[in-house]
């Protein structure tokens, strides 16, 4: 399909937002890896014929609007893919000195580039390093988990190679966090793979995304049929119910996992910070290497593009009533079953593009991480309100650590001086033999 034909525009413009956020993608799905869950790389089929790179023209016009839109002080310019350094350094070279040309008077600009770590150098990495380059590495955990989705164009493993490009990295000093996605490989070891990145990758920052796929011939967001590379909602609960047993007793303000911070948040009262448990969305766009802009970069497909920037004013599509009905849709859509959820104040449905289920009375538009959304947020709310009530004393978060160690060496003494057939101090009603004496 030629994303260029039919397509609709912004329509009427509404009030623009402050800030937002946009991935940018000037090799659109072209990447030397050949992932087998990636949902970008059929996005290449929009664009028949196309040589996939950003023009020197289309990137400093798509610098200057970006930057002249936006009302806050600092800007963050963030490339993704397909790969991204497919583009060449020189490329990137541009880009910076484009920011410095159009930034305004005390405005800080900063750039994060999404890398499967394959095609790193020493120049990219004195470059990076050189201007300040936030770099996301794409790693699913050890050798085995991480080989068995991301492998190259001949079906060949791709660790060793992206562990060289991490080597670089930590070589040239480059600042770093680690994007892993929870998939059927992975979801059944999450220690394994936490202790993989702390330890040996010795990352401080993770995310963990979880790979929902639909099973179909477009690569749209349609259809219920899910691939079997996906997650579960319960396989994604347990990991991360799992990963946060470990992390908070004993990495608290040493170790930082994307969905842990953006949970204290929720718990302290305040905005979750990521776009999915947003109660509305449509502030994180997508732009494709000719200049298409999409309302979410999972969701580049016809029916979500919003115009071109060399037809239509960014901001104007940005803030345009299409967008806004997009984002506005999400909150609109929530079943009633999530709405009246004791965890709706930091799940808010989750995103929509995984919302493929009925709730138990009928109504559709369930997430299908439901159940591990809700086990999670339920298993850390006790550790939630105790790190959030340390926040507001101004006490550091981390003393949940100590306060754990207490707690469990005061339950070990408990049981300790119990009898096997006293009752289990647990309230299970249960012999202590029967419960946590076994």
């Amino acid at each position: 399909m030629n994303a260029s034909v039919s397509m609709p525009t912004a329509g009427a413009q509404t009030i623009a937002p402050a800030a937002f956020h946009i991935m940018l993608k000037p090799r659109g799905a072209i990447c030397n890896l050949d992932c087998t869950y990636c949902y970008f790389l059929s996005k290449e089929m929009l664009y028949p014929g196309s040589r996939f790179r950003m023009a020197a023209d289309l990137l400093e016009e798509y610098t200057r609007q970006y930057i002249e839109a936006q009302r806050v002080p600092e800007v963050t310019f963030a490339w993704q893919g397909g790969e991204p350094t497919l583009m060449g350094l020189d490329f990137f070279r541009l880009a910076v000195e484009l920011q410095q040309k159009y930034r305004r008077p005390g405005m800080a600009v900063h750039n994060a580039l999404q890398t499967n770590g394959t095609t790193l150098d020493d120049d990219w990495c004195r470059f990076f390093r050189e201007h300040g380059f936030l770099i996301g590495l794409s790693l699913d955990g050890p050798r085995s988990l991480h080989d068995a989705y991301r492998v190259d164009k001949g079906g060949n493993p791709t660790f060793d190679a992206v562990m060289a490009g991490l080597a670089l990295l930590r070589r040239h000093d480059v600042e770093f966090n680690v994007l892993t996605t929870v998939h059927a490989a992975n979801a059944g070891h999450p220690l394994e793979v936490y202790r993989f990145l702390r330890d040996e990758v010795r990352t401080a920052f993770m995310q963990f995304i979880p790979i929902v796929e639909r099973d179909n011939d477009t690569g749209f967001q349609e259809g219920e049929r899910l691939t079997d590379r996906s997650v579960t909602g319960r396989q994604y609960g347990d990991f991360l119910i799992a990963l946060f047993d470990e992390w908070v007793r004993r990495d608290v303000g040493r170790v930082y996992v994307q969905i842990f911070d953006v949970s204290l948040a929720a718990w302290l009262g305040q905005s979750p910070g990521l776009c999915i448990f947003e109660e509305t969305c449509g502030g994180a766009l997508a732009m494709e290497h000719n200049g298409d802009l999409f309302s979410c970069d999972h969701f580049v497909e016809p029916r979500h593009k919003l115009g071109n920037l060399l037809e239509l004013p960014l901001i104007d599509m940005v803030a345009s009533e299409q967008q806004r009905q997009f984002g506005l849709a999400k909150r609109e859509a929530l079943p009633r079953y999530c709405r009246e959820c004791e965890v709706r104040f930091v799940c808010n449905g989750g995103c929509p593009k995984d919302r493929t289920l009925q709730t138990p009375d009928g109504e559709p538009g369930l997430n299908v991480l439901c159940a591990g959304y809700r086990a999670f947020f339920n298993h850390i709310d006790p550790a939630m309100r105790f790190m959030a009530s340390e926040w507001q004393a101004g006490r550091p978060p981390a003393n949940i650590m100590d306060h754990l160690t207490r707690q469990e060496a005061e339950w070990q003494r408990r049981l300790a001086s119990l009898g096997r057939n006293d009752s289990c101090p647990c309230g299970s009603g249960l012999k202590l033999k029967r419960c946590h004496g076994r």
